[in-house]
């Protein structure tokens, strides 16, 4: 008897609470008329190869929910969430690794979507298999579905710790609890069946040359070995673990599994993984093009969708454009815009001062992935009004990899068009590097040219690179900030390497010396001259970065802190800057302005305001697409209005109590809850499945 497809997926998903949304994710145009699976049966699907090819498609859609970029994309010491109104909402709450299962403090989404696309995946997986004899092609089709499987489970690991684990369709299992309530599975146990599938995926999937794939959206042997490779180094790196049996809450530790033999042989996989791909010779790092750098040519290519250009360093990125399967994602970590050409969209999330400052002066990454700039009109902002790439504090640094203009124009405000990063060949060399010096109790030659390879690219290749284990380590969890930074890695990077706890401390006390000026930040320039720039308008501006001359000069500080505040003086004013922006070497041309700006006071202070309103800001001149929350607070030590000797709260409380990641509890805080408070999330869904114990008495 045939089963209709549409029954699978019904009772599959009754226990889930979810709806499956079948189809193809590709972008391109060819695959988005593909036929619907609900009105057919399993064998018609299945035995037909171009039917079970965009059956597997469709298990790609969904993969990276926005909670993995708007909630768990910051609070790794490079990004930092902010919105507008108050610090009580999900997003800064766990950047802040302040969770409670009982409120919007944990997520839920992202654990229903992992569970819809895995059981998608088990069916995928036993059809093929039941319908369609070996084949090349079958082959291809079961190396996608098991990796994806295993991205999916290798993401609920890295934010849950041990869940459930399903392997096959749940319309074919035992009617019982087991198969309705399933209990936590152990994540080693999870680790083991993935990894084992990821190497007989890679085994099934031709290289990317020996495909006739025209882009990088779906996975090719390359980018399975840097998958198999980046699972393996969680699987053999440090995790919060506790006693599934007591579920205690003395039980928690950030540790690394107990077999060491085991250990060692993950770090084995993964060096030998990436050494494929490096031996194979078929990607490479995205150069210099013209007078555009190389990390810029990256990012402004891969938002432009010339993929053709980038290909060859970004290995897998998903699919996001057309109605159905476009991602808002860009539009929370961006420079942020106020009407014009890209219409207002306000950026949610901001760069950490003390990360801008960490970049050495040649490295051209800083101005890619952090923009001291942001786009606001100079008066009301009417059809004929000027738009600006408005300098901006040190409280306000925004994203820059992913920025609106250098995006195609959209269709509508949330559909970007910007496909996802999931895997970079500069990732790679990294994640060799760590593993070949883990497996040699120091970097061999190779390792230190992997990471010479990503630190010349981005303009820096004459830096030391140590030669001992534990300073060639710390140079690496550096450069994967760096290098990785906004791209959805670096918090579940820092929990595996073992460092999390160090280097929020860190950071902290970072923003602490950093705001009073002191230690190591004693002799960052307080004042900046930015060159006042119209901003050009127009979709795939290249734009990059706002010229500024940095201020140390005493006699030239105190001229450009007499500012004026009467339009009549504002020539003169803007006279005496041009006079000091020559003084540094700077040609001034005919019409250039210059205006300053105090980097630790708030964005919005009295001295910043009247600086550029001396340049022509009117209506707006306070203001920027920012969430409030962090922007309107100066990081200097007692700039902040009525809190003489205090720092912003965000950075600490008056009471002494820390502002930033003030939920941070070592052996805690590395993994999430699950919520428990409404109707389709883990633990009301499921009443057997046990609470992360550090949050088990709050409301289970």
């Amino acid at each position: 008897m045939k089963t209709n497809i549409f029954n699978r997926f019904s009772k599959s998903f009754l226990a889930a609470g979810v709806v499956l949304l079948a189809g193809c994710m590709t972008s391109c145009d060819d695959y988005l008329d593909m036929p619907s699976f609900t009105e057919v049966d399993e064998e018609t699907v299945f035995s037909d190869i171009d039917r079970a090819e965009s059956f597997v498609q469709g298990c790609y859609r969904g993969l990276i929910h926005s909670e993995n970029f708007y909630q768990l994309g910051a609070g790794e010491t490079t990004i930092h969430s902010c919105e507008d109104g108050t610090t009580n909402n999900s997003k800064y709450a766990i950047c802040n690794y302040s969770y409670s299962p009982s409120n919007a403090f944990t997520v839920s989404t992202s654990y229903k979507e992992a569970y819809r696309i895995i059981e998608q995946c088990n069916m995928a997986i036993k059809l093929i298999t039941k319908y369609q004899p070996e084949s090349d092609k079958r082959n291809r089709l079961l190396a996608e579905a098991m990796t994806i499987r295993a991205y999916c489970y290798h993401n609920l690991i890295r934010i849950y710790g041990d869940v459930p684990a399903v392997w096959e369709p749940l319309v074919d299992l035992p009617d019982n609890d087991d198969k309705w309530y399933p209990t936590r599975t152990s994540r080693d146990v999870i680790y083991d069946h993935i990894i084992a599938d990821l190497q007989q995926a890679v085994e099934w999937m031709p290289w990317r040359s020996e495909l006739d794939q025209v882009t990088n959206e779906r996975l090719n042997k390359q980018s399975i070995l840097g998958v198999l490779a980046r699972i393996a180094l969680h699987a053999g790196g440090y995790s919060l673990r506790w006693d599934l049996e007591t579920n205690s809450p003395s039980s928690l530790k950030v540790e690394r599994r107990p077999d060491q033999a085991k250990v060692t042989e993950f770090y084995q996989i993964a060096e030998k993984a990436c050494k494929q791909i490096i031996d194979r010779n078929e990607n490479s790092l995205v150069q210099a093009s013209g007078s555009m750098p190389a990390f810029q040519n990256l990012f402004y290519n891969h938002c432009q969708r010339n993929f053709g250009a980038i290909e060859n360093e970004m290995m897998w990125h998903l699919a996001q454009y057309g109605t159905t399967t476009n991602s808002n994602f860009n539009i929370y970590a961006q420079t942020g815009t106020r009407g014009g050409c890209y219409v207002t969209i306000k950026a949610m999330q901001f760069a950490l001062p003390t990360f801008y400052l960490s970049f050495d002066k040649n490295d051209q990454r800083r101005d890619v992935t952090c923009t001291s700039y942001s786009i606001y009109f100079l008066d009301k902002g009417t059809e004929t009004d000027t738009w600006v790439d408005v300098g901006t504090t040190y409280s306000c640094i925004m994203h820059g990899k992913f920025r609106i203009p250098w995006c195609q124009e959209p269709a509508a405000t949330q559909q970007r068009n910007l496909n996802i990063p999931m895997l970079r060949y500069a990732d790679v060399l990294l994640m060799y590097a760590e593993a070949n010096a883990f497996l040699h109790n120091g970097p061999t030659g190779d390792a230190v040219n992997a990471l010479r390879q990503v630190r010349t690219r981005a303009g820096i290749g004459d830096m030391n690179i140590p030669t001992d284990y534990d300073g060639f380590f710390n140079a690496l969890v550096q450069e994967r900030k760096w290098e990785l930074s906004g791209e959805f890695l670096l918090r579940t990077d820092l929990v595996r390497m073992g460092v999390l706890a160090r280097e929020l401390k860190a950071t902290k006390d970072d923003m602490k010396a950093l705001s009073k000026r002191e230690g190591k930040y004693a002799s960052v320039p307080e004042y900046r001259l930015y060159r006042f720039q119209r901003d050009a308008q127009v979709w795939g501006n290249p734009f990059l970065a706002l010229d500024y001359i940095e201020l140390t000069d005493p006699a030239e500080i105190a001229k450009i802190q007499d500012y004026p505040t009467k339009s009549s003086a504002y020539a003169a004013y803007n006279a005496m800057v041009l006079d000091i922006v020559k003084a540094h070497g700077v040609a001034v041309n005919e019409g250039d302005l210059w205006y300053p700006a105090n980097m630790f006071d708030s964005y919005q202070s009295t001295f910043n305001g009247y600086c550029r309103r001396s340049v022509g800001f009117a209506g707006g001149y306070n203001t920027i697409q920012l969430g409030n929350i962090i922007y309107t607070h100066p990081i200097g030590f007692g700039r902040e209005k009525n809190k003489e000797n205090q720092f912003p709260d965000w950075i600490e409380a008056a009471d002494g109590s820390d502002g930033l990641y003030y939920g941070f509890k070592e052996n805690c805080a590395e993994l999430l809850p699950f919520a428990n408070q409404a109707q389709g999330q883990p633990m009301v869904d499921n009443p057997r499945l046990t609470q992360h114990p550090g949050y088990a008495g709050a409301g289970q």
